[in-house]
């Protein structure tokens, strides 16, 4: 038969030595697996993945690239287009270099004329 020892009733008097008083660490606090779970998690923001853009052969551009002078060039051959579409009836030909202008402008937008 097993016997447990009974606790001594004699009690032990420890005294504490003196030690150098030690510098004051910054306290951290240590989660422990408890507290971490049950503490809520910080909101982290994840950029959502951006989708490379389509590799084309030929870059976008908003016009293509017509010289000053093509263009001042076209402004004035559709000038005297639009002159002709009135029937050169006495006008304004700054109204109808305006419109010219705008034509122009429209067909180099769309691609009709290039390099």
């Amino acid at each position: 038969m097993v016997t447990a020892k009974k606790p001594s009733t004699a009690t032990a008097v420890v005294t504490p030595t003196p030690k150098a008083p030690a510098k004051k660490a910054a306290a951290v606090k240590v989660p422990t697996p408890v507290a971490a779970a049950a503490a809520p998690k910080a909101a982290v923001k994840k950029s959502p993945a951006k989708k490379a853009a389509p590799v084309s052969a030929t870059p976008v551009t908003a016009r293509p690239a017509v010289t000053v002078e093509q263009r001042h060039n076209y402004i004035e051959v559709a000038a005297f287009y639009v002159a002709q579409r009135r029937g050169f009836a006495p006008g304004n030909p700054v109204d109808d270099w305006a419109m010219a202008e705008q034509e122009v402008d429209r067909l180099i937008d769309s691609g009709h004329f290039s390099r």
